[in-house]
């Protein structure tokens, strides 16, 4: 369900049943998994352009939104084998307001989720250098592996005497999803630009097209009811529009605040109150027996 006053908001009809519930104390809500996603930048034109997937309609959490390469992190994932380039996991532990193991699996997750999904490896040979041609049949074998979980991602790299470039990322946000969604995601969300010789491509079971868009030209459709997404897709997509290069919102990524965004809702008089803090563009006033006005 999409609300026409809002664009393109993803917005599900069972909010605000769920709303109530929790602003009346009868909905526990469940905890939030560790994930991460890649916003995948390459320089085009006059500006950068951002890598995006549709999820499939049929998907139970966002169908039919564009997203990000993402997804949640491998209990594998903090595996202590992981061959690791670019700033130690105690650096990403105090970036990233968690503990060295948790700071491992959640860059782990960035890196082999974008590789599951966009066929793009942040890793190389040596710690100074990344593959090119991530495809035939080979990689293929390797990525479907990771897929089904057959294989850890420290066991592909070692494998394939391959570093993880923990450098060729740049934390970006955080966003937690609400609690009154019954599949919730505590969400890192970082950037990286597009390795040379390498190219995405729709790998995803989940996805049913992909594409390459300015971020200010996504958000534009979004404006006009065309794309759907979700809260902190556009809300990054306008943090990216401004940045004319690559290069340039990775330097940004540094600086940026990662203090957790998370949805509250409250009753007001007989309106649900939905709001995300420091983005007023998607508060949402739901009047108590429906939709949002």
């Amino acid at each position: 369900m999409v609300n026409a006053q809002a664009g393109g908001q993803w917005y599900p009809p069972e909010w605000p049943v769920r709303i109530r519930a929790l602003a009346e104390g009868t909905l526990t809500p469940v905890p939030a998994k560790r994930a991460a996603t890649v916003m995948l930048l390459r320089d085009a034109g006059d500006g950068c352009a951002v890598h995006m997937l549709r999820r499939s309609a049929s998907m139970a959490f966002a169908g039919g939104a564009y997203a990000y390469p993402g997804g949640g992190v491998d209990p594998r994932d903090d595996d202590h084998h992981v061959r690791w380039a670019g700033p130690p996991r105690a650096w990403w532990a105090d970036r990233l307001g968690v503990e060295e193991t948790d700071a491992q699996a959640i860059v782990c997750a960035a890196v082999r989720e974008t590789y599951e999904e966009a066929g793009v490896l942040l890793a190389g040979p040596t710690p100074d250098s990344v593959v090119g041609d991530t495809t035939g049949a080979d990689w293929e074998a390797d990525r479907a592996a990771l897929v089904e979980r057959r294989t850890s991602f420290a066991e592909f790299l070692d494998r394939r005497g391959l570093v993880l470039r923990s450098d060729l990322l740049g934390a970006w946000t955080r966003w937690i999803t609400p609690e009154f969604e019954p599949r919730r995601y505590d969400t890192w969300f970082f950037v990286a630009a597009l390795p040379e010789g390498q190219r995405t491509r729709n790998a995803s079971t989940e996805a049913d097209r992909t594409v390459w868009i300015a971020p200010r030209e996504a958000a534009a459709a979004y404006d006009r009811g065309e794309l759907l997404m979700m809260p902190p897709t556009i809300a990054t997509l306008r943090q990216l529009a401004v940045y004319p290069a690559a290069a340039q919102a990775l330097d940004a990524a540094s600086a940026r605040d990662l203090t957790p965004v998370l949805a509250t809702a409250r009753l007001e008089e007989e309106k649900i109150v939905l709001s995300w803090p420091g983005h007023d563009e998607f508060t949402q006033h739901i009047p108590t027996g429906g939709a949002p006005a």
